[in-house]
């Protein structure tokens, strides 16, 4: 097949690239060139920046099987590319996400759930508050524009080699770094992740059987705890580590972040969450690679960076140790 990305140079969109690689697909990329650009020398490249719609008039006169839009946040971008590529494609991919889902969240969320509604629609401020229903507008940008010929797919949390938001990577590193580690909420908590690249390669299966429609995309297939997340990072580490774990209330009484100071964890309603329903995607053939092997090949990647980089995400030693002692002192308090 011969499938266009647009991206396809950070994280996810590499991975995509390289399963359709290596599945036979021809695949040009459409991007502005600013990352990575030395990835990826055998495919096509072409340079434009999706935001202008002079870039995107190249595109109407080629033809593809398939786009994958791996970018696409805000809906007025959004529908720039679908109205330029509706006759040049068969299928358009749209990357989404679970945040699209109405708040509060709710256990076994599908994808019937109602969406997130924005007051002001034309707002292109991209934050924590806007994020979801952005990318919900967006979606229906792309079923406006080719009706019938959408494939939505709503990760939850990608996790894995070369992500640059280090809300999975932080636990395998920190647990390779050992000594005393602090330790979110329950370690029966539910968690969802998805290793970037069985979303792929999911993906590239997807758009060669022509699948349409809107698909919750995240993972394990049997239910994972964060407890079993942070055991496996101990053990694919292979360093000393000795886990304390701090109860939720404690956590937000210090003002812990949720999910960014302490990357998996949720708390309260937030929670739900972890508990999407993705059986429709499994039916469709998702799988996934088990978890140790992401835990291990996230490790080996993220000792590549250069030293001292700084993490997005995650408690700084500092601020561990700060409430690892504060805790201790509570204890009495707290006998879990």
């Amino acid at each position: 097949m011969n499938i266009l990305i647009t991206g396809g140079t950070i994280f996810l969109g590499r991975h995509i690239v390289d399963a359709a690689l290596a599945r036979g697909h021809t695949v040009t990329l459409f991007n502005r060139g600013q990352h990575n650009p030395e990835l990826f020398p055998q495919v096509e490249k072409l340079r434009g920046d999706r935001t202008q719609a002079g870039d995107l008039e190249a595109l109407r006169t080629r033809r593809w099987d398939a786009v994958i839009d791996t970018c696409g946040y805000l809906p007025r971008i959004v529908r720039l590319s679908a109205q330029a590529l509706a006759g040049s494609v068969e299928q358009y991919v749209f990357i989404s996400t679970i945040s699209v889902y109405a708040r509060p969240p709710f256990p076994g969320m599908d994808e019937t759930a109602p969406l997130e509604r924005l007051a002001d629609e034309t707002v292109e401020t991209l934050n924590g508050e806007t994020y979801g229903g952005l990318k919900a507008l967006c979606e229906q940008a792309v079923e406006a524009e080719l009706p019938g010929r959408a494939l939505v797919i709503r990760p939850g949390l990608i996790v894995g080699p070369h992500d640059p938001s280090d809300r999975f990577t932080y636990w395998p590193a920190r647990l390779q770094r050992g000594g005393a580690v602090l330790a979110p909420g329950s370690p029966q908590a539910l968690v969802q992740v998805i290793d970037g690249r069985d979303l792929a390669e999911w993906t590239i299966r997807m758009v060669e059987n022509r699948q349409t429609g809107i698909y919750n995309a995240t993972g394990p297939a049997l239910p994972l705890t964060l407890g079993e997340v942070i055991e496996t990072c101990r053990q694919v580490a292979g360093t000393p580590a000795e886990l304390t774990w701090a109860s939720e209330e404690f956590l937000l009484a210090q003002g812990v972040t949720p999910y960014t100071e302490i990357p998996l964890w949720l708390a309260g309603e937030d929670a739900a969450m972890d508990k999407v329903n993705i059986a429709k995607a499994l039916s469709a053939g998702l799988t996934f690679r088990p978890l140790a092997i992401t835990v291990g090949d996230t490790l080996a990647w993220d000792n590549t960076r250069p030293a001292g980089t700084q993490r997005k995400n995650g408690l700084s030693a500092e601020r561990e140790a700060a409430l690892l002692d504060l805790w201790r002192a509570q204890a009495p308090a707290h006998p879990g």
